[in-house]
């Protein structure tokens, strides 16, 4: 079925064919039905399926005709999303989907001025996708008013489980009117979501995409064993073979975020950095330049693996692995989003890592590919670097002749 066959008003038709949507995707093709009879569903499907689309195209629908049929004051959406960057990415979708339409599209999250937000609330809107902590603070200025809110949408739901914001769920319910439809979806399903789903909503639909393999069959992903203090050549020589490559690279550490910034700076490569430390401006900017390509290189910790649709990322690299076994899936389903391929490899210490990679195994059900690296290509790697002028064989090669070099006496000090 293509979406011309959808009843879906022209305005919306004409804006997907624009952005190259033809057919929906399992998830869409399966969550629209039930969403525009106006049902509650848990929807769980892999990353880069298309699930903001799947909730998106139906609820503007919907906001559009009412609109048009009669005056619609006050906000009729919320959208709450666990990080900032994935708020301001599902903005921008309902904003593409919603082109020439009535409704208007406007999210507010935290670490930027809150005046230029309010006055935007001011002029009204119809979908306000946020993050908790800022919306909760203006909720209580008197900002947000939200008893005229019908649908509530939870995305990446068990992300928001994680970092603790179902306290945050539980208290927005009060602010919003008893008859609502509510959508949950994610990426993956926990007992823990299911409890929670099911105490929000009123016999939710649940629809679940899941293939045996998690990872999306869009991304070859494998395993490198490397050394803890050599995955800084592999990353440097990865990146000066393929210049033309968009390269996004995980860390398990604000602080590692920064080092490997700085070990790729010593050898000439530009790349930018995002983690939970830097201002959300200059996470914007650096966001906002690898998504254009100006720089092809992103160091990124895991508050950019959930949801964020970067588009033609050709390599995702895990520098570490990642301490949860379900982050893995969402980090390497950055690339081969949609029906582009896309390549994962994971660099992994064979003393400090090897438990990590055991976890992420049992959780895909199978073992990743590991890469055959000979010796000779594992040292070949490490004099291709241009930081290599103090590396561990020189630097023992220092020391040696430090040790064997004749010793100068110190001076003694004169008795007083």
């Amino acid at each position: 079925m293509k979406f011309s066959q959808y009843s879906f008003s022209s305005e919306i038709k004409k804006n997907l064919e624009t952005l190259g949507f033809k057919r929906p995707t399992d998830i869409q093709y399966k969550a629209i039905p039930p969403i525009v009879r106006g049902e509650d569903v848990l929807a769980i499907a892999q990353t880069g399926t298309g699930k903001t689309a799947a909730f998106a195209i139906p609820i503007i629908d919907k906001l559009h005709k009412n609109k048009k049929s009669k005056r619609s004051n006050g906000i009729k959406c919320v959208v709450m999303v666990p990080t900032r960057e994935l708020a301001i990415q599902i903005t921008e979708v309902f904003q593409e989907i919603g082109k020439h339409t009535k409704v208007n599209s406007f999210c507010v999250f935290g670490g930027v001025e809150q005046g230029p937000q309010i006055s935007k609330l001011q002029e009204g809107i119809d979908v306000l996708i946020t993050t908790p902590g800022r919306m909760f603070d203006l909720c209580s200025q008197g900002f947000i008013i939200l008893d005229q809110t019908d649908t509530l949408v939870l995305d990446e739901a068990d992300h928001m489980l994680d970092l603790g914001f179902i306290k945050d769920i539980q208290d927005l319910i009060r602010f919003l009117p008893k008859t609502r439809q509510t959508l949950f979806f994610s990426a993956t399903i926990t007992p823990k979501i299911k409890k929670l789903a099911y105490s929000l909503v009123r016999k939710a639909i649940r629809i679940q995409i899941s293939p045996k393999d998690p990872v999306s069959r869009n991304v070859l992903h494998s395993v490198a064993f490397v050394e803890m203090d050599d995955k800084r050549f592999f990353l440097e020589r990865m990146v000066k073979e393929h210049p033309d490559s968009k390269i996004l690279v995980f860390v398990r550490t604000k602080v590692r975020a920064e080092r490997v910034h700085k070990a790729m700076e010593r050898v000439g490569i530009i790349s930018q950095l995002i983690h939970g430390d830097r201002e959300q401006a200059d996470r914007l900017v650096a966001l906002e330049a690898f998504k254009s390509g100006k720089v092809k290189i992103l160091i990124a910790t895991d508050v950019s693996a959930r949801g964020i649709d970067i588009p033609n990322v050709d390599y995702v690299v895990n520098y570490d692995l990642p301490d949860v076994a379900e982050n893995y899936v969402h980090r390497v389903g950055r690339t081969g989003r949609g029906v582009q391929k896309g390549i994962a490899i994971s660099f992994c210490c064979p003393e400090s890592e090897k438990e990590l990679l055991t976890e992420i195994e049992d959780y895909l059900g199978g073992e990743i590919q590991v890469m055959d690296i000979s010796y000779d290509e594992y040292s070949a790697t490490i004099d291709f670097s241009e930081d290599y002028s103090k590396s561990l064989k020189e630097l023992m090669d220092e020391a040696e002749d430090y040790l064997s070099a004749p010793k100068k006496k110190k001076p003694r000090k004169k008795k007083k």
